[in-house]
């Protein structure tokens, strides 16, 4: 018989690539963590591992364990689900990751929307970019997380996890004008119209491997230059005040502006973000889970009804 905490620990090494990287995942010893593939090669009869230089890769048995690994995981979580369900009323711990403008527009009155339906849920809540929280969900980290992707920086599927759609928005370019008292729109124009005029100026983007930074640097490449970045930051607030002070350009979503500086110009772009409720796979159904994504949906549509018109909408269950 198989071992599920073993399957585990195989589709961990599989997605991280090295014993190591498995190990701090997971707060185990490389030693225990090789010692327990060790048992699970045994217990499947054929070799599912190999060394390639630093690495470990999975031979074909083992890629196919993994795929196996993958549904079994997922019908688990979906027990969980189950079994939570059974319970009288939502409560418990409940992990909640998020990046950072989610953490300080959707995530309070999601949490606020909680505490008044759910009061003896515990939400706790953690930043991580988006990049991350496939492996935070997976290494049993966080319960429930906020997510998002770009244009130009499109997810990555992942059978580990499934997502939620919660709202589309449009990127907006943001630059110092002391003159300015309005956003301006760029419907119509293309990518190299809108952001060609600042090829030349220094360029404030997020953190270097996150998902923000590669959708500037994309759509830039996009628009035919290399942007020239001096800055580098990922909350969006301090974006805009970098460049109200003259500092350069840069993007910030929809839901950053609604209190922007004075002293910038806004202009919408052809681009876009996307945020979704993560979870992992076979979780949906769970109580919290579904308490959470129904509170982030609550709270996104308040937003969109104080905004103007044109502001960001909830996106279709």
């Amino acid at each position: 018989m198989l071992d599920v905490r073993r399957l585990h620990l195989l589709r961990e090494l599989d997605r991280r690539g090295t014993i190591a990287a498995v190990a701090e995942a997971l707060t185990f010893t490389a030693s225990a963590v090789s010692q327990q593939l060790g048992v699970l090669e045994r217990e499947a009869g054929v070799p599912l591992l190999e060394r390639s230089g630093r690495r470990v890769v999975l031979t074909p048995a083992g890629r196919t364990l993994v795929t196996h690994a993958d549904a079994v995981l997922q019908r688990l979580e979906l027990a969980v689900s189950e079994l939570a369900s059974a319970r009288e009323g939502v409560g418990g711990p409940l992990r909640i990751g998020t990046f950072p403008s989610g953490g300080h527009t959707i995530v309070p009155a999601a949490l606020a929307e909680l505490a008044r339906h759910h009061p003896a849920l515990e939400p706790m809540v953690r930043e991580i970019d988006s990049a991350r929280v496939s492996d935070g969900l997976r290494a049993g980290e966080l319960d429930v997380a906020l997510v998002h992707d770009y244009d130009f920086v499109p997810a990555s599927p992942d059978s580990t996890v499934d997502e939620i759609p919660l709202v589309d928005e449009p990127m907006y370019l943001v630059m110092g004008d002391a003159r300015a008292t309005a956003r301006g729109t760029g419907r119509g124009a293309t990518l190299a119209e809108l952001l060609g005029p600042c090829a030349e100026v220094p360029w404030i983007t997020a953190r270097d491997g996150t998902t923000g930074h590669a959708m500037a640097v994309r759509a830039c490449q996009a628009a035919g230059f290399q942007p020239r970045i001096r800055h580098q930051v990922n909350d969006f607030r301090t974006v805009l005040a970098l460049a109200a002070a003259g500092q350069g350009a840069g993007f910030v979503p929809e839901t950053a502006t609604a209190h922007g500086p004075a002293g910038v110009l806004l202009t919408e772009l052809p681009l876009f973000r996307r945020s979704k409720v993560a979870f992992r796979a076979g979780g949906g159904s769970h109580p919290a889970i579904a308490a959470f994504v129904a509170a982030a949906r609550a709270a996104v549509g308040r937003r969109a009804d104080a905004t103007h018109p044109g502001g960001p909408q909830p996106t279709a269950p």
